[in-house]
């Protein structure tokens, strides 16, 4: 099988290079001309485990390139993935869906035989529709069927996402369509991965529904570490007490700074104007979305508090940007609403992160960027760790308090134990624990 992967951003490298693991012939477009040339010299536009290697391996093996020509890599193909960004569209929060459109009238342009043509971007419900109405205006007499499969990738662990899913989704209900999705996703089959078939629309939903529902989990963890601290109980007890129940499960019960990242905040907001569009609100996830961003604005102020009431004049040593560890994605990261309010308020920030720090640098000015962990402690007033990054649970402790000015650490992800570092002699806060 040939298929076409339109856009190399994260959702479509990752699934052109997993599928051309799986032995099928992948064409990866994109009209990037350094981006596509980068990758042919096999530089990623990301930092994602594995990939690079992943990358070279199918290129090596015939079976993975890259091109700029659209025409050249549909005509022929059996599917072509559509895998462009769909970012909130400013002024109201609906995903902005032109990238998608216009992807699809190239793709009509040129096709040739029967296509099967596979939304893998995440759009709002009836955005299929949409899609089948552009392509059918230019292409009247053409063959294809237009498939909703939405991406259910995570950052930092994309690779085995997409090798061994919870789930596979596909919204056709064309039984040739079908029958070139089962031939797609056969590996899969193999190890018994379950293949929800459904309807295009209800497949459109599931994907909003799913980070909705997570999104949901984290803040509902977020608000609860809020009242632990107010009643002296710890969050993470709590968490366990209720993850342990199979109907909630412990997954996404971390309390934290707020969420982030390239999913959860559009998918969140464009799901509630999809919903007051048609006349459903959902007032929960409204209300989702709202504590979210005060969340991400007040974790400044446990900084700040932590500080004795003010940070004028102060230094603040931060480790991790990234909304999350082991990617480079800075979108959305509750970095982006910490470091600023501290710097407004008057601290100098010295910051540090293991693979953001280039993203970071396009969107925060005005703080000193450090070598490492422990460049950024160096005469700091208070150590403030915001991403989890694996290397920051094990620091020498002796050494942190020997650099910081004041043995002072907000630690907003809970990676160290309360009691040993209140032991070792440091001022700690972290989130929902006494």
């Amino acid at each position: 099988m040939r298929i076409a992967m339109i856009g190399t951003g994260y959702v479509g490298l990752v699934s052109g290079t997993c599928f051309s693991e799986f032995g099928i012939n992948v064409v990866c477009v994109d009209k990037d001309e350094r981006k596509i040339e980068l990758l042919k010299q096999n530089v990623m536009p990301i930092f994602e485990p594995g990939l690079e290697d992943l990358v070279a391996a199918n290129v090596k093996a015939g079976r993975l390139s890259f091109t700029t020509d659209i025409k050249t890599a549909v005509a022929g193909a059996d599917a072509v993935f559509i895998a462009v960004g769909t970012p909130s569209r400013r002024g109201d929060g609906h995903a902005d869906l032109s990238y998608v459109y216009a992807a699809a009238e190239e793709i009509a342009e040129a096709m040739t035989g029967y296509t099967v043509i596979v939304n893998k971007s995440t759009v709002p419900v009836g955005t299929g529709d949409e899609v089948e109405k552009v392509i059918r205006a230019k292409r009247p007499d053409g063959e294809f069927d237009v498939v909703s499969n939405p991406e259910f990738l995570r950052e930092g662990s994309a690779i085995n996402d997409f090798m061994r899913p919870d789930r596979v989704v596909i919204g056709t209900e064309s039984d040739r369509a079908q029958a070139v999705m089962r031939q797609l996703y056969r590996v899969l089959y193999l190890i018994e991965t379950p293949i929800v078939f459904t309807s295009r629309r209800t497949s459109e939903l599931i994907k909003y529904a799913g980070n909705t529902f997570l999104a949901t989990k984290i803040t509902f963890i977020n608000e609860i570490a809020d009242l632990c601290e107010k009643v002296g109980a710890d969050v993470h007890d709590v968490a366990r007490g209720i993850g342990l129940d199979g109907r909630i499960g412990k997954k996404f019960l971390h309390p934290g700074p707020g969420y982030g990242g390239s999913c959860f905040p559009k998918d969140t907001l464009a799901l509630v104007r999809t919903a007051r569009d048609f006349g459903a609100p959902l007032r929960i996830v409204e209300t989702v979305v709202a504590v979210n961003d005060e969340r991400k604005k007040a974790m400044a102020q446990r900084i700040i508090a932590a500080c004795g009431g003010s940070v004028k004049g102060k230094t603040v040593a931060v480790l991790g940007l990234t909304f999350k560890p082991n990617t480079d994605d800075m979108r959305d990261s509750p970095s982006l609403d910490i470091v600023p309010a501290l710097v407004e308020a008057g601290a100098t920030v010295r910051a540090f992160d293991p693979e953001g720090m280039e993203e970071a640098k396009k969107m925060m000015t005005g703080i000193d960027y450090c070598a490492d962990a422990y460049d950024t402690m160096k005469g700091a007033d208070v150590l403030a760790l915001v991403t989890e990054w694996n290397e920051f649970r094990a620091l020498d402790l002796d050494r942190v308090k020997s650099l910081l000015k004041s043995p002072v650490v907000v630690d907003l992800r809970n990676v160290y134990d309360s009691a040993m570092m209140r032991g070792a002699g440091f001022t700690y806060t972290g989130i929902g624990r006494p």
